[in-house]
């Protein structure tokens, strides 16, 4: 099978992790007897440096192009300018709208020999294997009136938490879609003892519940959940939230691993169905790491993960995906880690160390 693929390398570690997922694509496609048709472009602050601007047409038609991007990281110190008219980030917001990638997938799994270097204790992360759901284009970072302003000689300011029913029916439904191929369970996330909009989600997951008997569905207000993902978080399946809950939840959720450099993520413009490509966007989660970049130390996992997770949900290669994620977890299991994991009776490898040694569990 063929397919086509925009690879968006970024700045910061996102070039040197990136191209270590280029090197396992290309072990999968000879394996498997696929052809990946790879079309590079910039993105980000070296777009800005190259271009004036930090997406240009010539790659958005790249993009347009493809069944999926395989995309590193943006932004860094060179660009962090609050007054300036263009900013790194300017490009990946943009790239996210036009691909109409509204749901935003971050799986957290703590490997069983990464559990004591975790902040939290080891008996808390047994069994910790999470799907956190993220509705990305709507909710109080869209909704208007949105701005500054003044009354009664104070500054005041504005943001507006709105969703549409169709926006929640269908970030809820890739919630169920998960759930329903994994544990069936789902956790939809509100504050519906406050907020109207809540309320709204809260009723359409449970409208929505009726098309799936299968899967067990609770709900919890996020101040729970947020309390009980540290607390019990191995009671979560597949968790599904707003905009705004998802984005926090999400980053305390990644607490639970030992590592933000183990965590992919996508960003999909369709339900996930077994068989059904999606188009969607896929990167790790942990940015572009200025401190470390150049270095060769980046762990680059979370970019390998995100590729196997392209695989499955925009190429519809699910056994090459599972190839992979075993693959990575028998390099960890193998005592094999880069710089953040250093530690007692391992092997610390470079970024691209570290990737041969999945390459050849692949």
């Amino acid at each position: 099978m063929e397919f086509e693929i925009a690879v968006l390398p970024g700045d910061g570690i996102g070039p040197e992790v990136t191209q270590e997922s280029v090197k396992i694509l290309k072990v999968i496609e000879v394996q498997f007897g696929h052809k990946f048709n790879l079309t590079y472009g910039d993105i980000g602050g070296i777009s800005i440096d190259k271009n004036g601007t930090a997406l240009t047409e010539e790659v958005e038609e790249i993009i347009s192009n493809s069944d999926a991007v395989l995309f590193g990281a943006v932004g860094g110190p060179k660009w962090d300018d609050p007054t300036a008219n263009i900013r790194p980030e300017d490009g990946l917001l943009k790239m996210r709208a036009n691909l109409g990638a509204f749901a935003n997938i971050r799986p957290v799994k703590v490997y069983p020999d990464l559990v004591n270097t975790s902040v939290l204790k080891p008996e808390v992360l047994d069994n910790v294997d999470i799907v956190v759901v993220r509705e990305l284009t709507g909710g109080l970072y869209y909704g208007q009136p949105k701005g500054r302003g003044t009354q009664d000689g104070f500054e005041t300011a504005t943001d507006t938490l709105f969703y549409t029913a169709p926006e929640i029916e269908r970030v809820l439904r890739v919630g169920f879609e998960l759930a329903k191929g994994r544990s069936k369970k789902l956790a939809s996330i509100d504050k519906a003892n406050v907020l109207e909009t809540s309320r709204l989600w809260r009723q359409i997951a449970t409208e929505l519940s009726s098309e799936y008997p299968d899967v067990e569905l609770e709900h919890v207000l996020v101040d729970a959940c947020a309390m009980q993902l540290v607390q019990n978080p191995s009671r979560f399946d597949v968790i599904v939230a707003e905009n705004t809950f998802g984005d926090i939840l999400t980053d305390e959720a990644a607490i639970l691993t030992a590592s933000m450099g183990l965590l992919p993520s996508a960003s999909l413009s369709g339900v996930p169905q077994i068989g059904k490509k999606t188009t969607g966007l896929y990167e790790p989660i942990h940015g572009t790491a200025p401190d470390i970049a150049g270095q060769g130390i980046a762990n680059p996992t979370g970019s390998i993960l995100s590729t196997a997770l392209m695989l499955r949900y925009s190429l519809g290669l699910n056994e090459e995906a599972i190839t992979i994620e075993k693959a990575v977890e028998q390099a960890i299991s193998d005592g094999f880690r880069t710089a953040e994991l250093n530690g007692p009776d391992i092997k610390l490898l470079s970024t691209s160390e570290f990737a041969d040694q999945i390459i050849k569990n692949v």
